[in-house]
């Protein structure tokens, strides 16, 4: 990353992680959710291995690469299956953006595991956090159980699997281990596809479009400027980022494909980032490794 790119790099990320969720919602809306997690993970396997060929990453093996792929099967399968069908359950990206913003919260609960303290100002604000979701959830003009369910489902597989790899594999390659993680997947979300018989796309342009985005955007793109990033900054910097995700995925949404903005919603969301940036304020400690990333 040059420093030309410097002032544009933080905004232009916010952008392509938060346009993932609308892209999600798009493809949900032209084919079933696990026809469109299979494709995508087709597709973003075959080039995020090229990618990690090319750049000489370290590839796990042996018990390390079971270690892998379990995390991977947890942090893609769980988290997007469960995402994805949200959405096709109306639950609105802006909730699932929320949501996905609640995964410290879950690994502050099994700290134990990983070697790490939690604050009571995190604690504080892990509170807070939860009541804007509540808050942005009651809002929802199609308000789902099922897609809530769904939404914890999807929080519980990001954040046990990203505790599983910093507990069993924490030196691994996060290059070659996404790669795994995708590669890993794909077959499992073929199959279940198949065996739920979500086959059919009833919008093929819309179909190919949303998958174009979220393979070159979100599962490349923003997966090589998170690491040029994380190269150049500290990971808390970087991971201050991921605060904004949620007004920016609910503007977007708004704008994109016609979520209203409603008053609690807003209100949720703003608690809700107030909530993560006490959340992120623990007390001083050693420099930690940064988290293993998560395709979008």
């Amino acid at each position: 990353m040059t420093d030309r790119m410097l002032p544009a790099a933080q905004p232009l990320f916010v952008l392509m992680w938060s346009s993932a969720f609308i892209a999600g919602i798009v493809g949900v809306g032209a084919a079933p959710p696990l026809l469109v997690l299979f494709v995508r993970f087709v597709v973003a396997g075959l080039l995020l291995s090229l990618y990690a060929r090319v750049v000489g990453a370290v590839w796990p093996c042996g018990t390390q690469l079971r270690h892998v792929v379990i995390a991977g099967l947890l942090m893609q399968i769980v988290q997007f299956g469960a995402f994805y069908t949200a959405m096709s359950e109306h639950v609105s990206a802006a909730v699932i953006a929320l949501v996905q913003g609640l995964n410290p919260v879950v690994i502050a609960l099994c700290s134990g595991f990983i070697g790490e303290t939690v604050s009571a100002r995190q604690w504080f604000g892990f509170g807070i956090g939860g009541m804007g979701v509540a808050m942005a959830v009651i809002d929802q003009s199609h308000f789902s159980l099922v897609g809530l369910i769904l939404c914890v489902v999807g929080l519980l597989g990001l954040s046990i699997g990203t505790i599983y790899q910093k507990r069993f594999v924490p030196q691994v390659d996060s290059r070659a281990a996404t790669a795994v993680h995708v590669v890993a997947s794909a077959p499992v979300a073929g199959l279940l596809a198949v065996a739920g018989g979500q086959l059919s796309v009833s919008d093929t342009a819309r179909f190919t479009g949303s998958l174009t985005w979220m393979v070159l955007v979100n599962s490349m793109a923003a997966f090589l400027l998170l690491n040029a990033m994380l190269r150049r900054w500290d990971a808390t910097r970087v991971g201050r980022l991921f605060f904004a995700t949620p007004a920016v995925t609910a503007l977007l949404a708004w704008v994109l494909i016609g979520e209203p903005l409603r008053p609690w919603t807003l209100a949720g969301l703003a608690i809700g980032l107030i909530g993560l940036v006490f959340a992120s304020r623990g007390p001083a400690a050693a420099p930690t490794r940064p988290r293993p990333v998560t395709v979008r």
